[in-house]
């Protein structure tokens, strides 16, 4: 999955100390982050490569992460030429992988901070705290932190075949699992009955948690599990949310291509027993 980056190791500890000239500079434009691309990898520029154009970046930035000994940070207002820009969706399949990841992760902060710019109390412009990821008001006093969304991607099974469905009204047009948010006041547990209910008309037992993953391209926390149904596997579609759903023997899974993401590892799960 897309945070798998070993042996590269990743670290979100709020370290905002002086960028260095071979520290990496996030730049966005429009939502997209600037990116060389060479011999089908991505790259970002550094510091000491903008530093001739913008002599004011060691003054104006924000930490964002570290890989290894590699630090991020993002940077507004950058003059800068030769770099293409590349949205969350170009990024998942970038290589290397590590970057890739970089990029994601820093797209979904850079979101956060554009869009807490200022005060949702009483307006004001938020200042960025010292100490840790945070934002504060010195007006009023309001704190604000990265907001996590907890979703669950859920392998509903019967026996040997699985529930596959396609979403009504996207772009994405390849098989997937059930999923959904996770509301105000429930478990991650009840989330998961909720949304194989409310998109297939579907009773599960036996929920086993699988694994989780971050998943930056939509400010999420996955939380993959299997369930198996609970008496009719009649579906009732809800067309609002998927354009079709069906149930795939084992061993027809049509899904075949690894890519990035949890729901396609679960699939593959399946369908491969366990062997991927």
């Amino acid at each position: 999955m897309i945070q798998d980056i070993a042996p590269h190791v990743y670290h979100n500890e709020y370290r905002p100390e002086k960028p260095s000239g071979d520290s990496f500079a996030m730049v966005f434009n429009k939502g997209k982050l600037a990116v060389k691309v060479e011999a089908g990898e991505i790259s970002f520029p550094t510091f000491q490569e903008l530093e001739e154009k913008n002599p004011f970046i060691y003054e104006e930035y924000t930490f964002l992460f570290s890989i290894d000994d590699m630090r991020f940070y993002l940077l507004d207002d950058i003059e800068m030429t030769d770099y293409q820009l590349y949205g969350r969706k170009e990024l998942r399949t970038a290589n290397p992988q590590y970057l890739a990841f970089a990029g994601v992760t820093a797209s979904q902060l850079y979101g956060w901070y554009k869009s807490h710019k200022y005060c949702g109390k009483c307006g004001k412009l938020m200042k960025h705290d010292e100490k840790e990821r945070m934002v504060r008001c010195e007006e009023c006093g309001q704190m604000e932190y990265p907001k996590i969304c907890p979703a669950v991607i859920v392998g509903v099974t019967n026996g040997n075949r699985l529930l596959l469905s396609k979403y009504a009204g996207r772009e994405h047009t390849r098989y997937a699992l059930i999923a959904g948010f996770a509301e105000i006041g429930e478990s991650i547990e009840e989330t998961v009955k909720r949304e194989v209910m409310e998109e297939v008309g579907l009773k599960v037992k036996n929920i086993t948690y699988y694994k989780s993953q971050p998943w930056s391209v939509t400010d999420t926390l996955l939380f993959g599990f299997y369930v198996e149904v609970d008496g009719s596997d009649e579906i009732t579609l809800d067309e609002e949310e998927l354009a079709l759903a069906e149930w795939f023997e084992r061993e027809e899974i049509p899904v075949t291509e690894v890519s990035n993401s949890l729901t396609n590892e679960m699939i593959l799960k399946f369908k491969y027993r366990g062997n991927l």
